[in-house]
């Protein structure tokens, strides 16, 4: 049983103390497996498209500092995720047809797992589909060049360490002050006081805040966060 097998991957990574991304098809499958890891008192989120861009951040910084354990999606390539902590990629439904399981697809989740050094990836399927194929075909290509690379160079592959102490801590405070300040020139460019310059300020700012926490930095989303707020109680 796939499920079963999933689960099983899913505890020993939690063990280890890392995190796991399940990407699914349909938006039925995201609920119910989200429903169900949780009902076995796993730590799952699920991301979807109709999540507000506030709420992606927190997910995001949930799943970095360890309050989530497992985030379920759709199609989470688009939301940018690339978190060292995550070293187990489940691919549902590997051998559908379509854009979200086409080689280019295939090669480019698998990828996101390539930096953990415990980085695995497994593609539930019950066939072998030509798109599967060519994607683990190519990844083993490149594996084998970044094998032989590493040692010609002598190099041990390690996990990316980025700490999220050093991330919402060490630097935060200058992070904010550089953001309040870029918040404040983005602020004089429009006219707030007409609602229609406010609506194009507040959308900028969605944007500009989305991409922070792509590049998960919580500190410049959380300043433009405050000020959408702000904007928003205006009217």
């Amino acid at each position: 049983n796939q499920i079963e097998d999933l689960y099983k991957e899913i505890k020993e990574r939690i063990k280890a103390g890392d995190r796991i991304l399940i990407t699914t098809l349909t938006k039925k499958m995201a609920e119910d497996l989200t429903d169900y890891l949780s009902s076995l008192e796993l730590k799952v989120r699920y991301m979807h498209s109709e999540i507000e861009t506030f709420e992606r951040v927190e997910i995001i910084k949930e799943l970095r500092t360890g309050k989530c354990d497992v985030l379920v999606g759709i199609n989470l390539l688009r939301e940018g995720l690339d978190i060292p902590e995550v070293s187990l990629i489940a691919i549902m439904d590997a051998d559908k047809i379509g854009f979200l399981r086409s080689a280019t697809s295939l090669i480019q989740t698998i990828g996101r797992a390539a930096r953990n050094v415990n980085g695995k990836v497994i593609m539930y399927a019950d066939k072998t589909t030509d798109a599967m194929a060519e994607a683990i075909t190519e990844t083993q290509r490149r594996r084998a060049i970044q094998q032989a690379y590493n040692t010609e160079h002598g190099i041990t592959p390690t996990t990316i360490k980025k700490s999220v102490q050093d991330i919402l801590v060490r630097v935060q405070e200058e992070k904010r002050k550089a953001e309040e300040v870029n918040v404040q020139v983005m602020r004089d460019s429009f006219n707030i006081v007409e609602p229609k310059e406010r609506k194009k300020l507040i959308k900028a700012l969605e944007k500009e805040m989305l991409e922070h926490a792509k590049n998960l930095e919580f500190e410049e989303a959380a300043v433009l966060r405050d000020e959408i707020e702000r904007l928003k109680e205006i009217g």
